[in-house]
Parts: C-alpha cells; structure tokens; sequence
C-alpha cells in the first residue's frame, strides 16, 4: 500500500492523476503492472471513488493506463503519448497527405468486401455533391464533399479504427486543400475516377476497387 498523499480540494481528479504519473514515471510502477485497486486509491489518496475513476481516464487518454472489465487497471506506458490529433497538427502536409492517400487504397478494398446497399447510396449522394460543387467552382463546399466521399467508403469499409483514423487526418486537411487549390478544375479532372470507384464498391469488386483507388492516390485532384 503506498504512503497516504492529501490532497487539496481542487481538480481532485487532475491532482491524482498528475500524481499517479509521476508514480509511475519514477518507477514505483512498471509497464504489465497492475494498479491498486480502487479502494485502495481512494485510501491512498483521499478522495472518493469519481475522482479516482476520472483520474484513470485521463492517464488512459495518454496511453499510459488500461482498464480491463472485471480484472483491474494496467500500465501500458511509464510515458505519457502525445494525442494523435496534436501531432496531426505538428505534421508536413506531405507526410499527412502520404498517409491519407494510403488509407484510401486500403478503405477503398475493404468497402467492396463489406459494403452494404445504403454505403452504396451514401456515398452516391456525396459524390453527386463534388461534381455539382466542382462544376460551380465552389472550393470549399467540393473539398468537404470530397472528404465526405471519401469518409463514406471508410464507414463502409467497416473497421471503425481506420474510421476514426481516416476522418481525423482528413480534417486536418481541409484547411491544407483550401490553400493549397486554387479552384475545382483538378476535382472537375478526377471525377470520372470517382465514379469508378463507386461502381467498383457497387459491383463489390475489391480488386478492381484497389485499382482505382490507387489511380485516384496518383491523380492531383
């Protein structure tokens, strides 16, 4: 049992979870290791059973700490991990276009495989939406239909992490596109590539999917 350590009556939960990281960053813990169990954080640090919750979902959120239903909580890392979203933010428009473009190849393949007839008419509709908006040149609106395009096929590709993965770094780029194109000509240029690709993941045909997704990833839009 660790020593008992008052704590003052603010941000209770941050004031633990501040604490508990250092613990475990000075060693006390180690990676595979598991924590007390609630109880006895709560006698530890003196405060009730929400602050101690709260305090394990924050250094969860920092890759640090698990929780497993039933069996406790676990140290993942004696280091915190920056959150995706800000390293997003740190990164080249190259290297973070580089990988959006090889999720869409991936996405692409696996929306033929799972891809249900609403998918198909989803994504329909957004790619109606970027030729109706590359035709009146309005930049923004095509780039969001784009992304919506896009992001479509991702849910229908039916792994939620490359979802997740997929939407976030496509939002980071949306400011990149508005800057980076002048007007709608290059979507105007890459439209009927989108077109077989929607009709690839409507025939559920990965192979052919793949194929024009890689051409779309080669294609300046």
């Amino acid at each position: 049992m660790m020593n008992r350590q008052p704590l003052k009556r603010q941000s209770l939960a941050d004031e633990v979870a501040v604490l508990l990281e250092q613990q475990i960053s000075q060693g006390l813990f180690k990676t595979g290791d598991q924590l007390p169990t609630e109880p006895e954080l709560m006698e530890s640090f003196g405060v009730g059973r929400s602050s101690i919750r709260e305090a394990v979902k924050i250094l969860v959120n920092k890759g640090m700490v698990k929780v497993q239903q039933g069996v406790g909580m676990f140290i993942l890392s004696t280091e915190p991990s920056e959150p995706l979203s800000n390293r997003l933010q740190r990164a080249h428009f190259e290297d973070l276009n580089e990988v959006r473009l090889l999720l869409e190849v991936k996405i692409a393949e696996k929306a033929a495989i799972n891809r249900t007839a609403k998918d198909v008419t989803r994504i329909k509709g957004f790619l109606k939406d970027r030729a109706r908006y590359a035709t009146e040149n309005n930049k923004e609106a095509c780039i969001q239909a784009d992304i919506n395009f896009h992001s479509a096929i991702a849910d229908a590709s039916g792994n939620p992490i490359i979802v997740d993965l997929y939407k976030t770094i496509a939002t980071h780029l949306k400011q990149a596109f508005m800057e980076r194109y002048k007007d709608t000509s290059g979507f105007m240029l890459s439209q009927q590539l989108h077109e077989d690709l929607l009709q690839a993941i409507a025939d559920k045909n990965p192979a052919r999917a793949l194929i024009m997704a890689t051409k779309i990833s080669t294609h300046t839009k």
